[in-house]
């Protein structure tokens, strides 16, 4: 029962840095995207790095 019980606590932190990590990278993109739009024309046409 103890080694379910630290199997589960494991798991269960695993996946929390793993949604923690995600949060940053997705913080990290919307930084960017938002840095994209300012310093170009506004999003409307020209010269973009990207292809959303």
């Amino acid at each position: 029962m103890l080694v379910l019980a630290l199997l589960l606590a494991l798991i269960l932190g695993g996946a929390g840095f793993a949604i923690h990590i995600l949060w940053w990278i997705a913080l990290a993109v919307l930084v960017l995207r938002v840095l994209c739009f300012v310093f170009t024309d506004g999003g409307a046409g020209g010269r973009r790095w990207y292809r959303w």
